[in-house]
Formats: C-alpha cells, sequence, structure tokens
C-alpha cells in the first residue's frame, strides 16, 4: 500500500469514527451526569490507523461509581451498543473507572469506545490531553507517515499501545517495521506510560 493510500485509509478510518461518537451520542450520555469529557488517543492525533478504539477521558468532581453508571445506562440504551465492560481502579495508581463499550456498525465493524473516568483531581487528570496536544505540535508529515505505516504493518494479534509508536518514530526515529520490532525488544514498555514529546 502507498503512503497516499494509507493516508486515505486513516482519514476514513477518522471519518467513520467521529460518525460513531455522534451516533452513540457517548459525550453527551456523560455531559448529561454533569462530567466534562475530552477526546484523547490516535483520533485526537490524528493517528488511527487499523485498530477501531476511541479514547475519551472523563471528569467529574469526585470518583462517583453511581454517576458512570448513569452515564453507562444511557449509552447502553443505544441498540447498537452490543457489550460494555467495566473496570474498577479506584483504588490503583490510576484512580478511575475503566469503560469499554463495543459499538457495532452498519457494515458490521466493531468498534470500542475506551472511557476512562477520573475525579479532577486525579494524578492524570489532563495529562495525556497535553501529550496528545504535543504530538500534534511536534510530528513532522513525514513522521505521520512512518506512525500510519508502521500501525498499519502490525499484525493485529499484537497489542501495542499507541505511545509506542509515537515514542519510537518522535524521538528515537525509527523508520520502518523491523526497526520497530527491536526498538520495542530494546525498549520493554509496564504500566502507564508517561512519556511526552
Amino acid at each position: 500500500m502507498t503512503d497516499e493510500e494509507i493516508l486515505e485509509l486513516a482519514a476514513e478510518n477518522q471519518r467513520q469514527a467521529f460518525n460513531v461518537v455522534k451516533d452513540s451520542r457517548v459525550i453527551e450520555c456523560w455531559q448529561k451526569t454533569g462530567a466534562k469529557v475530552n477526546l484523547v488517543g490516535s483520533l485526537k492525533t490524528g493517528l488511527l490507523m487499523t485498530h477501531r478504539d476511541i479514547d475519551f477521558h472523563v471528569y467529574t468532581r469526585k470518583l462517583d461509581a453511581a454517576q458512570s453508571f448513569e452515564a453507562m445506562k444511557n449509552l447502553a440504551g443505544n441498540l447498537k451498543i452490543k457489550k460494555v465492560d467495566y473496570v474498577n481502579l479506584a483504588d490503583e495508581e490510576d484512580c478511575c473507572l475503566e469503560w469499554h463499550a463495543f459499538y457495532e456498525a452498519v457494515k458490521g465493524e466493531v468498534w470500542q469506545i475506551d472511557m476512562i473516568h477520573m475525579p479532577e483531581n486525579a494524578k492524570y487528570a489532563g495529562y495525556f490531553e497535553k501529550t496528545a496536544e504535543r504530538i500534534l505540535q511536534v510530528m513532522t508529515p513525514a513522521q505521520k507517515r512512518v506512525i500510519l505505516r508502521l500501525k498499519y504493518e502490525t499484525p493485529e494479534d499484537m497489542k501495542i499501545s499507541g505511545i509506542e509508536y509515537y515514542m519510537a518514530v518522535l524521538r528515537d526515529g525509527v523508520q520502518n517495521f523491523d526497526e520497530f520490532c527491536r526498538w520495542r525488544q530494546q525498549h520493554p514498555q509496564q504500566g502507564i506510560i508517561t512519556w511526552m514529546p
């Protein structure tokens, strides 16, 4: 696949993802409970490729499971939401409630909507929003093409965090998938990755 075709595919995936956000009304479901909702991750940075996931960080004054479940009740009323997973990490470093909703599009593709609900004063509040902004500020068009190609060439069964691609390309100059695989062996990542360009 040429660079132009990869860019076109990424642009089409972005369009589809924003349609999922609009049709699921995920932002409104949270806002109805008084929460503030921020888009983060690959959709925010324009680096969404083959992995259909949409990331939100959701903030409320305090971490309230009832408020979280209220938002999910609203979201699950949409017939295209086929499954919802929940993880309570309130007593972990993340201090969050983690939700994953699975939205089935018209053509059968499944989109994962990740929602991390945390209090406004949480350790990582706002951090990943700043990371996305920094990536957008420093990334060149050539680096964007490399990142999208790496994501495109990653086998479906390999679980790789988006930030690993960004570190490898933006910080360390990785140019192709073989280099990226070697880079990952030399830079094993665990837990929450807090690198920011």
